[in-house]
């Protein structure tokens, strides 16, 4: 196969759709905490321990949707906690991000070690099955890429809609913008802009643990160490790329999932004559190249990483 026809086939975009689901979901859920005015480094931690919750939740013998929802809660549990250090104490955002991912990293291995001991070979589940919708499957190339993945990939992209209507179609929305610009106008509204940036911290490290619970219960049906590999540092990049709009997002998750299926075809054609480092590290300098490119004109939060307290101006 001719290195151009890779871009043609159905495989390589269905393969870049699943590559992307878990950026997707990162990359919302640090939106709505960054759009809050919190920078949550905490997402590769977070990403950590939704893929061993729900995981851990179906090996028991939970239903897969069941599982979604653990992980979840799990990222939920750890967004509460990054926001009482960085709203309610106005700590660092950074150092506590980090925190949180070294905490959420470091309690997710713990538990499958005290939970599996003896175990070398890690338990596999039922995971998440694609799809075949009727009709819409059948539609030319885009039916096989798009509507013959699992039910997770479909809720990413649906997430996506949800996010941008909530932003900037409802007044919640325009609130949360608006707290993450300019916290003293939300006050003077009425409005709790410590509220505001907990729920936002909380809903956003939810949508994080989804994209580890993706992992576990969609790509794979088992929970290994390092299977994260920095997706969620990814995902920080990717918001800055997309100027903090959901559509943007979207694209950037995308497009570095298609630089990944690329590398991966893209051995098997010329991985004789070149190392194989070379066609990993093209995901990520393609991605620094287009951060580079886009960064500069980025729109950002105005008091991202600005602690508020009440009564400040």
């Amino acid at each position: 196969m001719e290195i151009l026809e890779i871009l043609l086939t159905v495989n390589f975009w269905a393969a870049a759709i699943r590559i992307a689901t878990p950026l997707i979901f990162g990359v919302l859920g640090a939106l709505l905490c960054e759009r809050a005015g919190v920078l949550n480094l905490g997402i590769e931690g977070i990403f950590t321990a939704g893929a061993m919750a729900g995981w851990m939740a179906v090996w028991m013998g939970c239903g897969l949707w069941t599982g979604v929802l653990v992980a979840a809660l799990a990222g939920a549990i750890f967004g509460l906690l990054h926001a009482i250090l960085t709203v309610v104490l106005g700590l660092s955002q950074h150092v506590s991000g980090i925190g949180i991912t070294l905490l959420a990293t470091s309690m997710g291995y713990f538990t499958y070690r005290t939970a599996l001991p003896n175990v070398s070979t890690p338990p596999r589940i039922v995971p998440f099955q694609p799809l075949d919708i009727p009709v819409l499957s059948d539609i030319p190339f885009i039916g096989p890429v798009l509507f013959q993945q699992t039910a997770l990939t479909l809720l990413a992209f649906v997430l996506v809609g949800v996010v941008a209507w909530l932003l900037y179609r409802t007044p919640l929305g325009l609130a949360l913008r608006a707290v993450g610009d300019n916290p003293s106008s939300v006050e003077a509204q009425g409005l709790s802009v410590r509220g505001l940036r907990i729920g936002a911290v909380i809903a956003g490290s939810s949508l994080m643990a989804l994209g580890g619970a993706f992992l576990t219960m969609s790509a794979f049906d088992a929970f290994f160490f390092g299977m994260v590999n920095g997706r969620g540092w990814i995902c920080i990049a990717l918001v800055v790329f997309a100027s903090w709009q959901p559509g943007k997002a979207l694209l950037g998750a995308l497009l570095f999932g298609a630089f990944d299926a690329f590398q991966i075809r893209l051995q098997t054609e010329v991985g004789a004559f070149v190392p194989g480092q070379v066609f990993l590290m093209m995901p990520y300098l393609l991605s620094i190249l287009a951060l580079v490119l886009v960064a500069r004109k980025a729109d950002y939060p105005r008091s991202l990483l600005v602690p508020w307290f009440k009564g400040q101006r």
